[in-house]
């Protein structure tokens, strides 16, 4: 993630959902269709936890610029 602010993490999100949209249109999907589907929702859910870290930060008084984007098994391995 090269901006990671806040509206730079939400315009990658935007970005995200409509390539993840895009991917899902097709009716027949190839292993790179899959892929990239895959590689989408993983930088998706890693872009939410980013931000919710920097939301989480500044509602504490803390630097959202201290959060960290994580790894996607980690953010994987959440429970809900």
């Amino acid at each position: 993630m090269a901006d990671t602010n806040d509206a730079g993490i939400g315009a990658r999100i935007k970005e995200l959902v409509a390539e993840e949209h895009r991917l899902r249109a097709h009716p027949n999907p190839t292993d790179e269709d899959l892929a990239a589907l895959r590689a989408a929702e993983n930088e998706l859910d890693q872009c939410w936890d980013l931000l919710r870290q920097r939301r989480a930060k500044t509602e504490t008084g803390g630097n959202p610029g201290d959060a960290k984007a994580r790894s996607v098994p980690e953010v994987e391995g959440y429970l809900q």
